[in-house]
Order: structure tokens, then C-alpha cells, then sequence
């Protein structure tokens, strides 16, 4: 039987509620102010935004630096924290990107497109630094998956975001 590793599955979960979390946290705070979006407003060639408007470069910087320092935090280096912010960060752009390809609308609810890039790139990069087997990177997405979706209804509620997805 392959030994689990919790430990290491919480302290991955907790840098990617980082990262899932702030920028939420500075589009409220923060407004327009510095969000420009990482596709600059450029449409694919199907006519509908390459990302959409929602994910800015400010976010991305601010997740990757919220990861980095919460790394040392949890018990992990900062390299593996910037890892964790950086491949989070391009899984939700990759599962904008094929939202926007299903011609969903921007911040729509597709329940496993919204958290499973995000979720199973990072558990992937960081596989061998944490010493994860298949059965813990499975365990880490699908409890990233229902923490996302718990955690968004009650940010939702506390008026943080915008929509409860």
C-alpha cells in the first residue's frame, strides 16, 4: 500500500486557497486599480476573449508572492511556494482559456474546469519536492475541488466575491 502523505496535501492546499484567494481579495480591495488583463483584451481566432478580463496580471503576481510567502509559513521553501502560486495560477488561465473556447461567460460556474487545472498542475510540479504518489495528488485535487467550492459560497456570503462559484 502506498504511504499518504496529509501533511504535505494540507500544506499544498493551504498555498493554493493562497492563491485561489487573493486575488479575489485585492479585486475587492483594490477595484480596477492595476488589473490588467494578462491577454490585454486580445479575442481568439473564434471571436471570444483569449482569457477575459477577469485575470490580470495582477493577480497572478499577487498569488505567486502570497504563495512564496506563505511557503515558509506552512513549512515549505519558497521555491516550491512560487511554484505552487505560478502553476496555479496557469491552470486557471488554461481552464479560462477553455471556458471561453465553450463560450461559457466570464467568472461562469463550470464546476471541475474551475478547479481541477488549478488544483492538478501545481500537485504535478510539486510531486517529486513533496514526495507525492498518485493517490495523494488524487486525494489534494478532489479536496482542493470541494474546499473550492465550499469556500466560494461562503465568501460569497461574506460579500468578498461577486458570485457564490
Amino acid at each position: 500500500m502506498t504511504e499518504l502523505h496529509f501533511w504535505s496535501i494540507v500544506q499544498c492546499l493551504i498555498l493554493l486557497t493562497l492563491a485561489n484567494g487573493v486575488p479575489v481579495i485585492a479585486k475587492k480591495m483594490l477595484g480596477d486599480w492595476l488589473a490588467w488583463p494578462i491577454d490585454g483584451g486580445r479575442l481568439f481566432w473564434d471571436g471570444h476573449p483569449l482569457l477575459g478580463k477577469s485575470k490580470t496580471l495582477r493577480g497572478f503576481v499577487l498569488a505567486t508572492l502570497a504563495t512564496a510567502i506563505g511557503a515558509p509559513l506552512v513549512g515549505l521553501d519558497i521555491e516550491t511556494g512560487v511554484l505552487i502560486g505560478f502553476t496555479a495560477m496557469v491552470g486557471d488561465m488554461l481552464s479560462s482559456f477553455i471556458k471561453r473556447r465553450l463560450r461559457l461567460a466570464p467568472s461562469a460556474e463550470a464546476p471541475g474546469f474551475d478547479q481541477v487545472p488549478e488544483s492538478l498542475l501545481p500537485f504535478l510540479v510539486v510531486r517529486n519536492l513533496v514526495g507525492f504518489s498518485v493517490w495523494d495528488i488524487l486525494i489534494g485535487v478532489g479536496a482542493f475541488w470541494i474546499g473550492e467550492l465550499l469556500v466560494s459560497r461562503l465568501l460569497y456570503i461574506l460579500r468578498i466575491r461577486d458570485r457564490p462559484y
